[in-house]
């Protein structure tokens, strides 16, 4: 299971990208076919994601 740091650097990381690019949590969450819920906790480090819902974000940034 990963550290918390590293699931709260991520989160962090996708927030970053995402803010960069103008884009709200929803328009962000649609986008990429999650829930807007679901990505608040990713974007708070609270989620531990799969390698699949990760690939789903890095090609939506």
């Amino acid at each position: 299971m990963p550290s918390q740091d590293l699931l709260v650097q991520l989160g962090t990381r996708i927030q970053t990208l995402r803010k960069k690019r103008g884009w709200t949590q929803v328009e962000f969450a649609e986008k990429i076919g999650l829930d807007r819920s679901f990505l608040a906790d990713v974007e708070r480090g609270k989620r531990n994601i799969s390698i699949l819902n990760v690939e789903l974000i890095a090609k939506g940034v």
